[in-house]
């Protein structure tokens, strides 16, 4: 039998079966893209966000883990490890950044993901921590277990980034980041990602 319907992306598809050590990604965008896509959050479609602005290029595979979200929980988590007050989840699926030594062409593809670890970024009074992960099966990068394993070079450009994407030369930043953190405190966002999710969508039907 054919199937009739499309799983949407954040709804529809399992985390992973192993889940917080090995999680599955949603890929939205590649470092070759020009264009921001992000998943529409009611039709689970490709929609563009925006052109990237200037020589921002994002440097990793860019997408978030299925049937997580940061709200309330995670928040807590980052006011906790911070000592940021009145912080807020950002209300989106968990981000992922995945590192792979094979170029990946374009993004709405699934892909099986190892946590090593992530930043805590808070942008505008909201968590929005990015989790870094290297592709399961991956010949080079599967050698890193912890962000710790990483060149400081790649955590900068990452780093550099996310600071930037948003920002005209002009505007004054909103957006920091607090802490690098490694592999275990990468489990425990994905783990608290997964209860917000559980508290406001476990009922969710596709």
């Amino acid at each position: 039998m054919s199937i009739r319907h499309k799983a949407h992306p954040w709804h529809g598809i399992e985390p992973g079966d192993d889940i917080p050590q090995i999680v599955t990604a949603f890929i939205e965008i590649v470092p070759s893209d020009t264009i921001k896509y992000e998943v529409d959050k009611a039709s689970g479609y490709l929609k563009i966000d925006r052109p990237q602005k200037f020589s921002n290029m994002i440097p990793t595979l860019y997408g978030f883990i299925p049937q997580t979200y940061c709200a309330e929980i995670v928040a807590e988590y980052a006011e906790m490890k911070s000592g940021k007050k009145d912080l807020k989840g950002d209300c989106d699926p968990l981000d992922i950044c995945v590192l792979s030594e094979r170029s990946v062409t374009h993004g709405d593809i699934l892909l099986q993901a190892v946590p090593i670890g992530g930043f805590r970024m808070i942008d505008d009074g909201e968590a929005d921590d990015k989790i870094i992960a290297v592709m399961k099966g991956d010949e080079f990068y599967r050698q890193w277990s912890d962000v710790s394993d990483c060149p400081a070079s790649y955590i900068n450009r990452l780093k550099h980034y996310f600071l930037t994407y948003k920002h005209l030369p002009s505007d004054n930043a909103i957006c920091e980041i607090t802490h690098v953190y490694g592999r275990d405190e990468a489990h425990e966002v994905i783990k608290r990602a997964l209860a917000d999710y559980q508290h406001h969508y476990g009922h969710y039907t596709i």
